[in-house]
């Protein structure tokens, strides 16, 4: 029986792509206006995120070189100069990405119909910016327990110890928890391997779930899926 449920965060509770896409466009076209590649920029900024922060969570760097190594690729590819001070570069971009932080329409009431269930956030962003988007979005009432892998051990999904770890900091085995996200490998077939059931989160309406696992377009979907 279900006891708890977890959520990712960027992609399911919060918007991470529309405010992240936003904040590099402007980035991008404060210092280069007009760049006849604008229209590929957030294409290209998606595409390095998570191959950089692969990097930090395998211990290669850390978490602020991430973000200098990222920018600094993004501008080559651009042939825009590199920044000087990439790290006042980067906060630049980190300030319009935070103004952007807002959560999909549908959260707020999901959230709220699901007292009695253990609730919480397993995410593979950086503990404390993954703390401040769920407060920002006015979910640190009932999604205070924001887990990712500095707190687990170093384990970041898809690895199992995330999942078993997270579901052991609710106080509950892995059967007795759901994942809800939008990842179909960190949160669909991921958690399966440890006996966590899990649902797929497809707000884009893309393609058929894995055989086996339930899919949502919405959250208002998912007390249909409970007992």
């Amino acid at each position: 029986m279900i006891k708890g449920i977890l959520f990712d965060l960027d992609g399911t509770l919060l918007d991470h792509r529309g405010a992240a896409d936003a904040a590099i466009n402007a980035w991008l076209a404060a210092r280069r206006p007009g760049h006849p590649r604008l229209a590929e920029a957030a294409m290209l900024w998606a595409g390095f995120e998570r191959p950089y922060l692969a990097m930090w969570q395998a211990g290669e760097c850390s978490w602020e070189e991430q973000r200098r190594r990222r920018l600094r690729a993004f501008c080559q590819e651009l042939a825009v100069p590199v920044p000087a001070d990439l790290d006042a570069a980067y906060a630049d971009f980190a300030a319009r990405y935070r103004r952007g932080w807002t959560a999909y329409p549908d959260v707020a009431e999901a959230v709220a119909g699901l007292g009695g269930f253990a609730l919480g956030v397993l995410t593979n962003g950086g503990q404390r910016m993954q703390e401040a988007k769920v407060r920002t979005i006015g979910l640190d009432g009932p999604l205070a327990t924001v887990l990712t892998g500095e707190v687990l051990d170093g384990h970041y999904k898809p690895s199992p110890g995330a999942y078993t770890r997270a579901a052991a900091t609710l106080g509950l085995a892995p059967e007795q928890v759901l994942l809800v996200g939008d990842d179909v490998a960190n949160d669909v077939t991921g958690p399966a391997a440890t006996g966590m059931r899990s649902v797929w989160l497809d707000r884009l309406g893309a393609d058929e779930p894995p055989a086996g696992f339930p899919r949502i377009t919405s959250l208002t979907d998912l007390p249909h899926l409970l007992p």
